[in-house]
């Protein structure tokens, strides 16, 4: 798929790693819509890269739906970048008791829900579009984590949402390669986002220590080059990238 003057939306687009991937994009020449709940941030992206800012919460049907129409106003779908998604760390049987049902449910409907939401939207206004040469009508990258496969604990919900989005890159890949849509996965590891970059640097540096090489932690920039890899390849599909250094986490 050919990203320069492509349509393409980005959630989680107003930080972290959207935000960078936003960037990016549409420093290539496309036009990028900013999807995030944070209203703000997302137009505060979209301002500094001439998109759009498309505020709404991936786990709204109606929602969602709406932004993408928005966004098609400057040409069809072409490829959707789901990054949104939340953490949290609790474990199943803590001190304080039992892990609340609530807080499992929040991090499966926000990660997993909503990247399913968006992908069959997403999907569904790509369908409609003509296909270019090869037969191709749109990509879709979703984000997962290396949490999928070295989940630590206290990571149950999150490990649990990414490893449904990783199981869902070859029946989606498969179910909409009638309708000329790809669909792949990057599984990041330890990547230097806001979040990391509150903490001490020796403890930032610690972390980094244990990656195997390069021993630092990830670029979003390089993050972002991924999901270009996985757009244009046209030969990629139904394919869950490790993004990592080599890193295998540890149990805690």
């Amino acid at each position: 798929m050919k990203i320069e003057g492509a349509t393409i939306v980005v959630t989680g687009g107003g930080s972290g790693l959207g935000a960078a991937t936003a960037r990016y994009l549409a420093g290539l020449g496309a036009h990028v819509g900013v999807i995030d709940r944070d209203g703000e941030a997302a137009r505060h992206v979209a301002e500094e890269i001439g998109g759009r800012a498309l505020p709404c919460d991936v786990t709204d049907a109606d929602g969602a739906a709406a932004a993408l129409d928005m966004a098609q106003e400057a040409g069809p779908l072409r490829a959707l970048v789901n990054c949104a998604g939340i953490g949290t760390a609790a474990r199943i049987l803590g001190r304080e008791g039992v892990m609340e049902l609530d807080a499992f449910e929040r991090v499966i409907r926000v990660n997993l829900i909503g990247s399913f939401n968006m992908l069959r939207l997403a999907a569904a206004r790509m369908a409609q579009s003509e296909p270019d040469a090869e037969g191709e009508r749109g990509v879709i990258v979703n984000t997962a984590s290396v949490a999928a496969f070295d989940g630590q604990i206290g990571q149950a919900a999150y490990a649990a949402s990414k490893g449904g989005i990783t199981s869902m890159a070859l029946p989606a890949a498969r179910e909409l390669a009638r309708f000329g849509i790809r669909v792949n996965t990057i599984a990041p590891g330890i990547f230097l986002t806001p979040l990391l970059q509150e903490l001490p640097e020796a403890i930032r540096e610690g972390i980094a220590a244990s990656i195997p090489f390069p021993p630092r932690l990830g670029d979003p920039d390089e993050f972002a080059a991924t999901v270009r890899y996985c757009i244009e390849t046209r030969y990629l599909n139904a394919e869950v990238i490790r993004l990592d250094g080599g890193v295998r986490l540890p149990p805690k």
